[in-house]
């Protein structure tokens, strides 16, 4: 992989104009196909799980109750000043509007509050309810603003009308704020990062040319493929994350290698081998991870996990294609100055030998060398002898180098990175229990969680269907906004209307029903439908267990009535699709843990290094899990994001946290440890090892974890309920997952194993592949450390 990475970089960067065409023309095939097939479809955000019972009883209800198997709105109309709706002129203008809503696009059927008696005990409220044959997703794109216009008349003095309902919910997202900012602050840190703006630019560019092309060409399927809004958003999201922090890898090792006085092409080519090499371990994780979520069975699911998936694989490819022939055109412009900030610290880092704990330092110029005991310097053949090992000593040339206690290397002060590694690593059992306990208070809300899908109780303050969701459940009682259908078969039944009647009474009497609405009966096909009006809001626990009691309950509502039943409805989809996620989560948990084992395996030939980074994935993703719940459902610092509201968590963001996160844990794992393996395999130093790591690596790893939290949370300004739910989670978890755990947990438990870190059997290391994902053994160590600069392995270990 190395030696094919490295002539595919040379050869982007030599043809750089046919490369730069061939991406155009990519992009162009996108949006032509996003504008010839992709215009007639729509984004779907239906819930649904082929095959389950509210499945079947929805598929069912198409042919024999099509008012009932699409979805549905409410419109509640509340009277103020005093007055009650049930007055002359208030119910003469409700009957207005609702004719009105009537005659609103695609509606199937209007239900008045006076005839289906949903009308509060005050008088002061009441309920219509509008009907669609068809789900949410099939509703053409003004279809809801004209309902709204329709009844728009009768919110006059005296009366207020509020437009919500099923119908509303989950709806699209928008996000091209998101985008802007996200990309904004990125180029900030870059810029911060590089200190040099056409270099910060760089990477955002080839980031926008993979997130263009996968979402244009996602678009473009919509016509024939089912696409919801969140997966589309989650794509962007993770795209341009991932876009921006795989070109930042590369361009970072290809500006070293300028800085050192490599020519361009070479450069170029090197950086696509090394860390190119890496870029592509890393992204093809999060593909496995993402396109895993197919096996859970939910097609929403299915959906965003393949858009994400496509979204990184097309990143990878524009790292490792179009970036080399942009650094082509940039040739030596991207080289740092002479005297700048930027080359005085690209050259600190590849000037600064190993400090191996203490016992070898070399100079940028080969002249010093600092001995195990930090006692004597040598220079040719004369020899200072510090006074005290504690303090810096110098040469008879002025160059500074390193005590043991690794203040200076070659005359150069440590950076930010490799300073924090040596706190966290002086006392690192100590740096352990502190990253525990500080992880574990974190995560203990997690254990109050509670997971639904996301409804209008959710939505934002001021929006019409939160404002309608919290007036239904005041005045008539929170089991109005998500009414279950039961569909009863009574063709068996001797006589199906006295049947229906029957099951009507036995699930009225069942705790947790508050009422129970009169059969509505298809003689043709013997099946009557039933709506139920629960206690409890569709998102309680009290409503699944009621939904999970009727069907326990089949069998004896079959003995006894001659019947069978199945419960639907958007509480009962919500219920399902809940379900089938708790059920998938822990197989898919150990799925992805076990592939980390075994992939880190490969990569690092240690036992102690793939459980290190296992036992930190777990305890960054339960962190984060306990701050969602704390912040979403608890509230706690809700109102910062905009959460005005707490609630359930969203269904599908545990398993999305996982699939997501256990990629970009990957990323920094990879690229920072096989900086300290590189150089422990150069040294036999462990503790000099985890400081060169972060020596080399640190810096940029930590920008690649900002500019990631910042892209994710760009979109914390969405609508969505969900998507702000997992934009919160993924920027939260990659800051613990980067800062916590990478550059903290993981340094302090390697200082801590020290030889034993890299240790592997000898029967196991005969049998596992070499994959050498940095190019060691392909490309030769010259990337690593310039060729000047000689290396003295330690032996004192």
């Amino acid at each position: 992989m190395p030696a094919f990475l490295h002539r595919l970089g040379r050869l982007a960067f030599r043809h750089r104009r046919r490369m730069l065409a061939l991406w155009l023309a990519l992009v162009a095939a996108a949006v032509l196909c996003m504008t010839a097939f992709g215009g007639t479809g729509k984004l779907d955000n239906t819930f649904a799980i082929p095959g389950s019972e509210s499945q079947r009883a929805l598929d069912r209800m198409k042919t024999d109750f099509p008012t009932f198997s699409g979805t549905s709105a409410q419109i509640v109309f509340t009277a103020t000043d005093g007055q009650k709706v049930t007055g002359p002129a208030d119910s003469a203008r409700i009957r207005a509007a609702l004719d009105a809503a009537g005659s609103a696009p695609q509606v199937a059927k209007v239900v008045s509050p006076f005839d289906a008696h949903t009308i509060s005990a005050d008088g002061t409220t009441a309920v219509a309810q509008v009907r669609y044959e068809v789900p949410q997703s099939a509703l053409e794109p003004n279809a809801l603003d004209e309902l709204k216009s329709a009844v728009a008349g009768a919110n006059q003095q005296g009366m207020r009308v509020d437009v919500g309902g099923s119908a509303f919910g989950n709806a699209p997202s928008e996000s091209h704020r998101s985008d802007i900012i996200g990309v904004g602050v990125a180029l900030v840190i870059l810029t911060l990062t590089f200190g040099s703006l056409l270099t910060a630019g760089i990477p955002v560019v080839t980031a926008l040319f993979g997130v263009a092309t996968a979402i244009f060409g996602a678009l473009s399927l919509t016509g024939t493929v089912s696409i919801s809004s969140t997966a589309q958003s989650l794509a962007l999201m993770i795209g341009l994350a991932v876009g921006i922090d795989y070109a930042l890898f590369i361009v970072s090792r290809h500006r070293f290698h300028l800085a050192h006085g490599m020519e361009p092409e070479e450069s170029a080519a090197l950086a696509v081998g090394t860390a190119g090499s890496a870029v592509v371990f890393a992204g093809l994780t999060v593909v496995i991870a993402m396109t895993g979520l197919t096996v859970v069975g939910i097609p929403y699911l299915t959906a965003m996990g393949l858009a994400a998936a496509g979204a990184v694989l097309i990143a990878v490819l524009v790292a490792t294609t179009l970036l080399p022939a942009v650094l082509g055109f940039a040739g030596t412009r991207l080289t740092p100055g002479p005297g700048s900030r930027a080359m005085r610290r690209e050259q600190a880092v590849g000037g600064a030998g190993e400090d191996a704990d203490g016992e070898n330092v070399v100079s940028t110029t080969g002249d010093n060398v600092l001995s195990g005991t930090g006692d004597n310097v040598a220079r040719g053949t004369e020899e200072i002898v510090a006074s005290d090992a504690e303090e810096i000593v110098a040469s008879r040339t002025g160059e500074r180098v390193m005590s043991p206690t690794g203040e200076h290397v070659a005359g150069t002060a440590a950076n930010a990175a490799e300073r924090w590694f040596r706190l966290v690593t002086r006392r690192p059992l100590l740096t352990l229990v502190a990253v525990v306990a500080f992880l574990g208070a974190l995560a203990w809300p997690a254990h109050h969680m509670r997971l639904a899908l996301p409804d209008n109780g959710t939505a934002p303050g001021s929006s019409s269907q939160r404002i309608a969701f919290d007036r239904v459940g005041e005045k008539l009682g929170p089991g109005f906004n998500g009414p279950l259908l039961v569909l009863a078969d009574t063709s068996h039944s001797s006589d199906p209307t006295t049947a229906a009647q029957r099951v009507a009474a036995t699930i009225g009497a069942l705790p947790g029903v508050a009422t129970v609405g009169k059969p509505v009966a298809n003689p043709a096909t013997h099946t009557a439908l039933i709506q139920v009006i629960p206690d409890s809001a569709p998102s309680d626990p009290a409503t699944k267990t009621l939904v999970n009691t009727i069907r326990d309950d089949r069998a004896a509502i079959l003995r006894d009535t001659g019947a069978t039943v199945q419960v639907t409805g958007s509480t009962a989809v919500s219920v399902d699709v809940a379900a089938k996620l708790d059920s998938a989560l822990i197989p898919f948990a150990a799925v992805v843990i076990g592939l980390s084992l075994l992939l880190l395996l490969l990569v690092f030939r240690s036992l102690v290094v793939p459980l290190k980074a296992a036992a930190g994935f777990l305890l960054s993703i339960a962190a984060t899990l306990g701050a969602v719940v704390g912040v979403f459902q608890l509230g706690h610092l809700g109102s910062l994001i905009g959460v005005d509201t707490t609630g359930p968590v969203s269904s599908f963001l545990p398993i999305i946290l996982l699939a997501v996160l256990f990629g970009l844990a990957m990323d920094y794992e990879v690229f920072l440890v096989s900086r300290m393996r590189e150089s422990y395999l150069r040294t036999g130093s462990p503790l000099g090892a985890v400081h060169s790591g972060a020596r080399h690596s640190g810096r940029v790893v930590t920008a690649a974890a900002l500019i990631m939290t910042s892209v994710f949370a760009a979109f914390l300004t969405s609508d969505s309920t969900m998507l702000k739910q997992i934009a919160f989670a993924l920027a939260a978890g990659v800051l613990l997952d980067a800062f916590v755990i990478r550059m903290t947990f993981v340094p302090a438990v390697l200082a801590l194993t020290r030889h034993a870190a890299w240790w592997l059997p000898k029967w196991l290391e005969r049998r596992l592949p070499d994959l050498d994902i940095e190019g060691d053994h392909r490309l030769g160590p010259v990337h690593a450390v310039p060729e000047s600069v000689p290396l003295t392995p330690s032996t004192a270990d």
